[in-house]
């Protein structure tokens, strides 16, 4: 019998506070995969964005873009399978339009942009399975309220019900891949075993099925 191909790149993509990273890292432990984050620690550009946003969002987006197209260089030459925190999907149809459509980017600013994501989109593949961890504004806040960092304390919240309406639509949208939704609203994996376990089932599930 032939061997199955290896699955090679899992990604988690969600709203600001959704848990992509909580949960990146209890899946990599559960499943012995690489993990990959967003470096939101030492990005130059995010604490200058919410104090700023007109200022620094060109600047941010391509900064993030060029991040996470050398997570999928690696990814590629890598013999691992990686989980990734957040996809570079999310950066080219949610976050930068989402900027633009609030004049928060120039019209200028965002057509370079776009054309540098379709140059890139030509470099790299979808992941074999995409995550989606849906949130309502509620749960996001309360999420980003516990994990208390300071970049984040000024952060609206028109701008996160805006995200959330470009995530359902690139969602609803999505033909790239494999794609698993996962509520969270009434969840809380990283303290309920039972939860956790949903998703992990979950996860085996599609898993299986991809091959």
């Amino acid at each position: 019998m032939a061997k199955k191909p290896k699955i090679k790149h899992i990604a988690i993509a969600g709203n600001i506070g959704a848990g992509k990273t909580t949960l990146t890292k209890m899946l990599a432990k559960h499943f012995k995969w690489e993990p990959h984050f967003e470096d939101v620690d030492h990005n130059p550009y995010l604490s200058d964005f919410y104090e700023d946003m007109h200022r620094w969002s060109f600047n941010l987006q391509v900064y993030f873009l060029n991040s996470r197209l050398q997570q999928l260089l690696e990814i590629r030459k890598g013999a691992e399978t990686v989980i990734q925190d957040r996809t570079i999907y999310e950066d080219a149809f949610i976050f930068a339009p989402n900027l633009h459509d609030m004049g928060l980017m120039t019209q200028r600013d965002f057509d370079n942009y776009s054309k540098f994501f379709s140059t890139i989109q030509q470099m790299v593949s979808a992941p074999d399975l995409l995550i989606y961890l849906k949130a309502g504004i509620p749960k996001l806040v309360d999420q980003i309220q516990k994990r208390g960092r300071d970049y984040e304390e000024n952060i609206r919240l028109d701008y996160l019900k805006r995200l959330n309406s470009y995530y359902d639509k690139w969602i609803a949208d999505y033909k790239d891949g494999p794609l698993l939704v996962v509520e969270v609203d009434h969840m809380d994996f990283a303290e309920n075993e039972e939860d956790f376990a949903k998703i992990i089932s979950k996860i085996n599930a599609q898993i299986n099925g991809l091959f």
